[in-house]
């Protein structure tokens, strides 16, 4: 091969240079002498090529537009990354152009959204945060790592961490919440899971922190719109876990679509330089979003070549499809509008990722054509997907006694969700298969084959012919029975008759929630609250199995005698999870990351919002000339944190080690949790805190730490939070990471709406 020869001449540089591949992105592109010598032998066209990520299509799910002649353009020098193609034959063929075709031999970096597990579907990442398990999503990450690099890709657009305060924005489901605490313990998680230790390793992949910055908070929960927020807002609030990825090390960044202080993301100079690299120090390379770099002629900033420059100056590095470095940045450079010293930077980049990936050594080590067949869908990496599943589901009502299940009842499993294996995956899967997904009713026998079970659909999705259209581009999600809404109820009727308990699976369609799929209407559709209505009146015990890719409005179901388990979209392993959880082999523990308006207009309402000058007075009770609604009260429906289990779990002697803290010291604050009913099971323990006086507005409560446990029923363990000044810090006015003294406010609980219990002070 060209390249390999070429290296073979450098191997004393090639030595020095896998040193620096093993240890990570810490060091400067100095320490990489085969990059610089690479670089000194470039044309201005070879580096502008570098910057320019295409896409051949097929299955791309985030755009229309798909790359023209894409094989002559690498053969040309002009593409430095591909991504929309999968397979160990397909990359090679694509590899080979760039490795033997082109003067200089560069390989490709090959990308792909492998946002929760690859073939192996996950639950949603909303659904994964709501295990509150961080070595579990860790491991969900490293599997997916291990079976996109069997099939070639090396660099993944994942994991998003942007908080998310707005439930009608669809891609709340792809992210962890609103929290920035429990959002950047996730973010760590995820970028140690797909990067592992070593970079080199042909089952480790690049992860990209997205969407940078802001993208959750857009106005009016509409997706890509608009994005305006006060500094102290961002720095305390929303960059959170963007600076928990990069300090784990993420070796990629990813642009959003939105402005920032009035500049879109993508040509943003003091998001992409001053706060990234200059503030953070990031060293990796910074990506477009899909076409995100043309679409700043639409925000109103210029043409293409004036919005491609502004970018390149501003510090991204790479263009995704647009194409717009690729056919101005030569004509930009000659008119001084960009220098081809950025160029070479940004070009530069792009080198040192590909090198970190071992690709200058061995261009085809993510190519082991043995590998698909026996690192992909495995037995054990479906076992892995049960377990998350299971873990992930949050029990948001008990009725009675009606859970567990009974291994031998008679149920009527109903609904339009029951046994639909086009909705278990969840939104953004493109790489798995819904054919291979585990539908509830199949799960439901194969975990409990004494049950007599029987089945009807019930009800439509959505009886809305129109909306069920735009649910159904990416497929059969909501497709509209041929039989009569009347039909499909009198059968489910008619199949409860005979039944001890209905099992009703209803909620959305996987489209319904994900990019491109904001609502404004966030309730059950209507087909499936009138099927629930009359289930209830038939007087038979009915459990409601909700799947949904966000917090949905569910005041009437709440009301209703029945009890609730939210399974979000559980993934290719969805039916086992269910009905192990419905028959009670594992106890549901999760516990909500975003919280559950009581109707659309509380929107946003979240746990750490800022106290007013006139509160309400107390919980449920309204004053006039208070900070209150006339209708509702100002809680919500489910609070963040909130959970329920089959068992009851007991807080007691919640204490604080000391009365003061020292600022070189830390205090421990701690709980005796005793499971104090019938079964066994986990709790995940949560600590708040409140800074009662400080220069800027404090949020009401913050958590500042989290503990999943286990007890067996009747144990008691006592859990430990050591706090030091470190994780009181805040951003100032003057945007500076300071600690105040003062006075605090703690609690620890199994959810954030709980009272104050104890305090301390942080000594001047």
């Amino acid at each position: 091969m060209k390249l390999k020869k070429k290296m073979n001449k450098k191997l004393s540089i090639l030595i020095l240079g896998l040193i620096y591949s093993i240890s990570g992105f810490a060091q400067s592109q100095s320490e990489i002498p085969e990059v610089e010598e690479l670089l000194s032998k470039m044309t201005l066209e070879e580096k502008i090529g570098q910057l320019n990520l295409l896409t051949p299509g097929g299955g791309v799910a985030t755009g229309a537009v798909v790359s023209k002649n894409v094989e002559d353009k690498i053969k040309a020098g002009n593409v430095g990354g591909l991504f929309g193609v999968a397979g160990p034959d397909k990359i090679r063929i694509a590899q080979e152009y760039a490795v033997n075709d082109t003067r200089l031999g560069i390989p490709l970096l090959i990308g792909s959204d492998v946002i929760h597990g690859y073939r192996t579907t996950f639950p949603i990442p909303l659904g994964l945060s709501s295990s509150w398990d961080m070595d579990l999503i860790q491991k969900t990450a490293s599997i997916a790592a291990t079976e996109a690099t069997a099939d070639g890709i090396n660099w993944n657009f994942s994991p998003m961490v942007d908080i998310a305060r707005d439930p009608r924005w669809g891609r709340i489901a792809e992210g962890a919440g609103e929290d920035p605490f429990l959002g950047s313990a996730v973010a760590r998680a995820m970028v140690k899971g797909y990067q592992g230790e070593d970079l080199t390793d042909p089952t480790t992949m690049i992860a990209t922190v997205k969407h940078f910055a802001l993208y959750g908070a857009a106005e009016a929960g509409r997706d890509y719109n608009t994005v305006d927020m006060s500094k102290i807002k961002m720095f305390n609030q929303y960059l959170p876990p963007y600076k928990a990825a990069i300090d784990a090390g993420a070796g990629s960044v990813m642009t959003s679509f939105n402005d920032v202080n009035g500049i879109p993301a993508t040509g943003n100079k003091w998001l992409l330089t001053d706060l990234l690299r200059d503030r953070w120090g990031f060293n990796g390379f910074v990506v477009s979003d899909y076409t995100s770099l043309n679409e700043m002629i639409a925000h109103g900033m210029g043409d293409l070549q004036a919005v491609s420059a502004l970018a390149l100056n501003a510090g991204l590095d790479m263009d995704m499809v647009g194409e717009g470095f690729l056919t101005t940045l030569k004509k930009s450079v000659e008119e001084g509008k960009v220098s081809e010293e950025d160029i070479t930077v940004a070009a530069r980049r792009i080198l040192e990722a590909k090198y970190k990936l071992g690709l200058f050594e061995d261009p085809y080590r993510y190519l082991d054509e043995t590998r698909p067949e026996k690192d992909i869908l495995t037995e054990e990496h479906r076992a892995m997907a049960r377990k998350a599943a299971a873990r992930s589901f949050v029990l948001l009502k008990k009725e009675g006694n009606v859970l567990p299940l009974k291994k031998n009842a008679k149920i009527a499993l109903i609904g339009p969700l029951a046994n639909n294996k086009n909705n278990m995956l969840g939104t953004w899967a493109p790489t798995g298969d819904p054919q291979l997904s585990v539908p509830v009713l199949q799960g439901l026998k194969n975990v409990a084959p004494n049950a007599k079970i029987s089945y009807a659909k019930g009800a439509n999705i959505t009886d809305d012919a129109e909306l069920a259209e735009k649910i159904n581009v990416f497929g059969p999600r909501a497709e509209i029975d041929e039989k009569s809404p009347k039909a499909l109820l009198k059968e489910a009727l008619q199949t409860a008759k005979n039944a001890e308990v209905i099992v009703a699976v209803v909620g959305e369609a996987t489209e319904m929630s994900g990019e491109a799929a904001s609502r404004t209407d966030i309730t059950i559709p209507q087909s499936q609250k009138k099927l629930i209505r009359e289930l209830v009146k038939t007087g038979k015990p009915v459990v409601l199995v909700l799947m949904s890719g966000r917090p949905l409005v569910i005041s009437e179901e709440m009301d209703l005698p029945v009890s609730i388990l939210q399974a979000w979209h559980p993934g290719v392993e969805a039916g086992h999870a269910v009905a192990d959880v419905l028959f009670g082999d594992y106890n549901p523990s999760g516990k909500l990351t975003a919280t559950w308006p009581r109707n659309v207009g509380q929107i946003p309402v979240y746990y750490a919002q800022k106290n007013t000058g006139r509160p309400e007075p107390n919980p449920g009770e309204f004053e006039k000339f208070k900070s209150n609604y006339l209708d509702v009260p100002n809680s919500p429906l489910l609070p963040f944190g909130y959970g329920l289990s089959y068992t009851q779990f007991e807080y007691s002697n919640v204490e604080a080690s000391a009365g003061e803290l020292a600022e070189n010291e830390s205090i421990s604050l701690s709980a005796t949790i005793t499971n104090t009913g019938n079964f066994d099971g986990e709790e995940v323990v949560q600590l708040y805190i409140h800074d009662k006086v400080r220069s800027i507005t404090p949020p009401l409560k913050e958590l500042k730490g989290f503990k999943k446990i286990f007890l067996k029923k009747g144990e008691s363990k006592t859990v430990e939070f050591n706090i030091s000044v470190e994780d009181l810090k805040f951003y100032n006015a003057g945007l500076e990471y300071v600690f105040e003294p003062g006075e605090f406010e703690f609690f620890i609980a199994g959810s954030s709406d709980h009272p104050f219990t104890g305090t301390f002070k942080v000594e001047e």
